[in-house]
């Protein structure tokens, strides 16, 4: 999982999908890049990470573990056999939904919008325009593996379920897209909030310029009417979008 590091001025090149482990965008707008979008960084979950902190593996095998051991102190053997079966299928499920939940995942981020291609079921793209995020908390699961929640601006929101597990937990009320146990995630984060900040600065511009058009009208300044934005990129009109593949 390696960061981009050509220069800003190097010119697009098509987005090559024989670079991605995971599920292809099939060309569609809202999950594969357009052209003239430079690719910043690509990954998916760390496996193990993931499966301990999306799919609490380590909790379930810790509550069996202390089932059984209450059942042995009871010199209960026959409960202590049915919770050990029960533990490990539990375990075999959950790491299998993990395995599949990593298979099926795809993170892109592109110096206009950050995608999530995921659907252990289901497969749905989402897209997540750079403009829309509004904050981006980092918290390490290891030393190297993080998860980063970003809030979003606006009333416009992605639904819980449709995010699951690329969600901050028990955020249900206002669900805020995350990436999951992935690798490097300080960097990642690096990258992600200096891309969010050119943003920033684009929109800020665009509104000095606007202002800057006032005029004076018998040594008065005129009312400030401010100018209409220009129209967005096709990928900007999109969105904040979600939905099945």
């Amino acid at each position: 999982m390696a960061v981009n590091t050509a220069p800003a001025s190097a010119a697009p090149q098509p987005f090559d999908e024989s670079t991605i482990d995971g599920p292809s965008g099939d060309g569609d707008p809202m999950g594969t890049p357009a052209p003239d979008e430079r690719v910043l960084w690509k990954g998916k979950p760390d496996l193990a990470v993931l499966a301990r902190s999306a799919f609490h593996i380590r909790k379930v095998a810790l509550y069996f573990a202390a089932l059984i051991g209450i059942s042995l102190a009871f010199g209960n053997t026959n409960a202590a056999i049915v919770c050990a079966v029960l533990g490990v299928a539990a375990i075999v499920v959950l790491q299998g939904l993990a395995w599949q939940s990593r298979r099926t995942t795809v993170y892109i981020l592109t110096n206009d919008r950050l995608i999530i291609r995921k659907g252990m079921a289901i497969e749905t793209r989402i897209n997540l325009p750079l403009k829309q995020i509004g904050s981006a908390n980092l918290k390490m699961r290891t030393k190297s593996h993080g998860d980063i929640a970003m809030t979003l601006n606006g009333e416009r929101l992605l639904g819980y379920l449709l995010l699951w597990p690329h969600v901050r937990p028990f955020k249900f009320a206002y669900p805020e897209p995350a990436l999951r146990a992935i690798p490097d995630a300080e960097n990642v984060a690096q990258v992600l909030a200096e891309a969010c900040a050119k943003h920033v600065a684009i929109d800020r511009s665009v509104d000095a310029k606007t202002d800057a058009g006032a005029q004076q009208v018998n040594g008065l300044a005129a009312p400030r009417q401010r100018a209409p934005r220009p129209q967005a990129e096709p990928i900007a009109d999109r969105g904040l979008e979600g939905a099945p593949a």
